[in-house]
């Protein structure tokens, strides 16, 4: 049997990982000169991490490195053991290539070892979604050729939706301009955004209020699930619980008996989102253009 890995940035519950096996890695973060490790929120409430970032600090984030992942690896490939590490996009964040690094690091003392790599090109929840297909494929019988092969026909498919409450947190994280900041603020725009073929985030359109951007991502929802209304909606948020069950609230009026999730967003993103990021993910019929 194979081994799925994962890392913090899927904002799946930890106690639904530990359930399907799924081991992850950590990415971490600091805030007010205090080094934190991405863990889900068990050595550092993610409350108190939205209360200073909604205070309006600002954190830093670090990439998991290559010696990270030859231990997170190492440990499965010295039994023998198959792993797939479903991952954090590599158009977000340099960690991806440390774990191929890792990888080929890995294969030269151990050619025999079955590492497989696969890059989401997705964030939070999106990740999450993805990682609850590999759970299902697993439980289903599907080898690992059958399960890398699944993501490399159908990972696009995956449409993730996100709106955010305060545009300095895309400024100082390089997405808008200062300009733009200011003006959007002022008028109280909320951007509408996504993540395009190659994982990278982009602004779709800009929305009047921050009600109607929440029902807009439920619309998206609600589009995308026309034939396949029984698979699991994911929505995240970085603190704004009551936004997010808006959306939930929305989408089930359209889909009575949906099944969705609301989970927190991680450390990592919430420090380039800000607080009061909401975000919607689920399987289209097409692959995103």
């Amino acid at each position: 049997m194979y081994q799925i890995l994962t890392d913090s940035e899927c904002d799946l519950p930890a106690k639904f990982l530990e359930e399907n096996n799924v081991k992850a890695i950590y990415f971490h973060t600091e805030i007010d000169g205090q080094e934190l490790v991405n863990d889900f929120g068990k050595s550092y409430p993610l409350d108190k991490f939205y209360e200073q970032i909604k205070a309006g600090t600002l954190p830093s984030t670090t990439q998991v490195n290559v010696g990270e992942y030859l231990e997170f690896f190492k440990k499965y490939v010295e039994k023998g053991t198959p792993i797939v590490y479903v991952g954090f996009s590599g158009g977000l964040s340099g960690s991806m290539s440390s774990a191929r690094q890792a990888r080929e690091i890995l294969l030269e003392d151990f050619p025999e070892a079955d590492i497989r790599i696969v890059d989401t090109l997705a964030a939070s929840g999106g990740e999450g979604r993805l990682v609850l297909e590999a759970i299902r494929l697993q439980k289903s019988g599907a080898s690992l050729d059958d399960l890398v092969a699944w993501f490399d026909q159908n990972k696009l498919r995956l449409q993730q939706w996100f709106t955010v409450d305060n545009l300095s947190y895309l400024y100082h994280g390089g997405r808008i301009s200062r300009a733009s900041a200011t003006l959007g603020t002022l008028l109280k725009v909320k951007p509408l955004l996504d993540v395009d073929p190659n994982g990278k985030l982009r602004f779709v359109s800009k929305i009047r209020t921050r009600k109607r951007s929440l029902i807009t991502l439920a619309e998206k929802v609600v589009a995308a699930m026309e034939n396949d209304p029984k698979q699991p909606i994911i929505i995240t948020t970085s603190g704004d619980w009551d936004a997010a069950e808006t959306v939930k609230k929305h989408i089930a009026e359209k889909i009575s008996d949906a099944d969705i999730q609301i989970n927190p967003i991680g450390m990592t993103i919430s420090s380039h989102t800000g607080f009061g990021c909401v975000a919607v993910f689920v399987l289209g019929t097409e692959d995103r253009k």
